[in-house]
This record gives C-alpha cells, structure tokens and sequence, in this order.
C-alpha cells in the first residue's frame, strides 16, 4: 500500500503522463482477463486438516 504523498505523487505522475496511464490500464486489463481464465481450485478439507495438524505438533 503507498501513504498518503505517495499515492498524491502517484496520480499526478498518471496525470501528466499519458503512457503510464496507458501501461497501468494494460496492466489492469491483463490482471483482469488472468483472473477470468484461471480458475483457483479450493483445497481439500483433507489437505486443510492435514496443515492445521502439522502446525499444532510444531516445536516452537
């Protein structure tokens, strides 16, 4: 996450720069179209127990 002045620098660097606004819209696209292909498969309840396990037998 940016602060405060760095999101402030950021948008007007975006506005002053029509290619960068150009490349994060790319970039937002791309992210956008990934995410609409790739489908996350959901774990296990198995595999969730079998974690939850290993991490209470953990040494600390």
């Amino acid at each position: 996450e940016l602060t405060e002045s760095a999101e402030r620098e950021l948008l007007r660097e975006i506005k002053s720069n029509p290619a960068y606004l150009k490349v994060l819209s790319q970039e937002k696209s791309f992210r956008e179209f990934i995410k609409s292909k790739i489908h996350r498969r959901k774990p296990s309840p198995a595999l969730i127990q079998s974690i939850k396990e290993k991490i209470r037998i953990a040494p600390a």
